[in-house]
This record gives structure tokens, C-alpha cells and sequence, in this order.
């Protein structure tokens, strides 16, 4: 059994004591109801570019987390590791995906020049 493992460096309660667990959590809660709505917009498919617009909003979510880490002081469940490393992480992930997003075939949103030519030069 492991004894005295600190909390995640703001991982305390995002509101009072006293308040509801909803309102005590709701970093986690924002962050996962964006990314919840991806995901109903991509499995629901309700226009022609629903995967896209789904898969901006999951990295969205993952940008506010990294965006609600450095604001907010305490953001209970949402803190995992240290404050830089929970920042980091999301902030990458959350990157990651947008761009993956924006340039998802056909008719990609953003065109990258370089990377058309490493992938050919990669796949020969």
C-alpha cells in the first residue's frame, strides 16, 4: 500500500466543499462534454463533413484542458502529473488532432507543401 503520494500539483477542488461533485469537477466536465460531442457528431454523421468538424472538436477539448491547466488554479480531476507535463501533453495531442483534421483527404482544409513530398519520398 503506498502512503504519502502527494496530489497531482493542482489537482484539489475546483469549487468549495460544499459544493455539488458536478460543480467540484467542472474542468473535467467541460473537457470531456467537447470531446463527447465529437464523438456524437462523427457517429451520428449529420452532414457531409461531420468526421472533420467531430475530430476538431476532440482536439479542441484536449486544447481547453491544456488551456483550463494553466489558468485555473485548481482543477481537480483533470490534473494528472505535474502542471508542465499535463499542459504539454494535452497542448500536443490536442494539436495533433486538429491538424490530422484539417488535413484529412478528400479535399483537405490545410495543405502542407514539405509534407507531400517527405511522404513520396518516404513511401518509394
Amino acid at each position: 500500500m503506498t502512503r504519502g503520494t502527494a496530489r497531482p500539483e493542482g489537482g484539489g477542488r475546483a469549487a468549495p466543499g460544499d459544493a455539488p461533485a458536478p460543480a467540484r469537477q467542472w474542468p473535467l466536465l467541460t473537457v470531456l462534454g467537447i470531446a463527447t460531442l465529437g464523438l456524437v457528431v462523427v457517429g451520428l454523421d449529420p452532414f457531409p463533413q461531420a468526421s472533420r468538424i467531430g475530430a476538431l472538436l476532440i482536439g479542441a477539448a484536449l486544447l481547453t484542458g491544456a488551456a483550463l491547466r494553466r489558468t485555473v488554479p485548481s482543477v481537480g480531476m483533470l490534473a494528472v502529473r505535474s502542471r508542465f507535463t499535463d499542459m504539454v501533453t494535452y497542448g500536443l495531442l490536442g494539436g495533433a488532432i486538429v491538424l490530422l483534421a484539417l488535413m484529412t483527404q478528400p479535399g483537405p482544409w490545410l495543405e502542407i507543401p514539405f509534407l507531400e513530398k517527405a511522404v513520396r519520398f518516404a513511401v518509394r
